[in-house]
């Protein structure tokens, strides 16, 4: 079996793979809050507990580990536990593992491993141009040109940070769940902040695609992220959802990996 990790700021995201079966079906998932002190025997145990729902074990049964991460320390105990639980020298995306994707970046290391994941998946699942869009921690949006190549992107702040940053500056206003109001016009104070949120960052998304389309033509546009079940409905811009994006590039990443010298 194959475990995928997908370590963001906010979450991290497990998945399960079957790593003999072609179909390549994800088998199970999972996703935890990120704590960037646990240790790699406190990430074992959490492990350890995922698996047992599916009568697995984290030593006999796991072949072969990928990870994308944007939390150093947690890359570190990750690794660490793969060399104390696990006879399995893990895939971490970075420099030096093949993906089969040329980075287009001025400076190839800047992109986050999991933009190179997600656009490593889409473009397999949908070929280019394409665009995906990651309502994570920061909202991305990354490019996959024609030819397979990743172009770049944009970064924008996330949903609930933005939405921790009206809270933390308006004295007024008070949280409040997001969810799509009964319209664009709100008649509260609550349904004015939820039109901001959802509405606001759909808008966004549109606008966004569009600039990029008059660069680089109509394309195909995916998201994944924990949001966009909320903003992916309603922006007209996005044409399919695939909340196991990172994961799906992870796992065709590994097995580009499997022969190395």
């Amino acid at each position: 079996m194959l475990l995928v990790i997908d370590v963001g700021n906010t979450q991290t995201v497990v998945g399960l793979y079957d790593a003999g079966n072609r179909s390549h079906e994800l088998v199970d998932h999972w996703r935890m809050a990120t704590r960037a002190e646990r240790t790699s025997d406190e990430l074992a145990l959490f492990l350890r507990h995922l698996l047992a729902t599916r009568d697995l074990d984290l030593s006999a049964d796991i072949t072969g580990v990928a990870v994308s991460s944007g939390v150093p320390s947690i890359t570190f105990e990750l690794r660490h536990m793969c060399e104390r639980y696990l006879d399995v020298d893990p895939i971490i995306l970075g420099t030096g593992v093949k993906t089969g994707m040329p980075v287009l970046y001025d400076n190839p290391r800047e992109v986050g491993a999991d933009r190179i994941a997600n656009a490593v998946g889409a473009y397999e699942l949908y070929g280019g141009p394409t665009i995906v869009v990651d309502f994570g921690t920061a909202t991305t949006f990354d490019v996959i040109s024609d030819k397979g190549e990743y172009l770049g992107g944009a970064i924008f702040p996330g949903i609930e940070i933005s939405m921790d940053a009206l809270f933390g500056r308006a004295a007024a206003l008070r949280r409040v769940e997001l969810s799509e109001p009964r319209s664009v016009i709100g008649k509260t104070t609550m349904e004015s902040v939820q039109s901001g949120a959802v509405y606001g960052y759909s808008a966004m998304v549109d606008g966004m695609c569009d600039r990029i389309e008059e660069v680089i033509g109509e394309s195909t546009i995916v998201s994944t992220g924990g949001l966009a079940t909320l903003i992916a409905p309603i922006a007209e811009s996005i044409e399919h959802e695939e909340p196991w994006l990172t994961l799906h590039g992870l796992r065709l990443i590994w097995e580009k990996n499997q022969h190395r010298d």
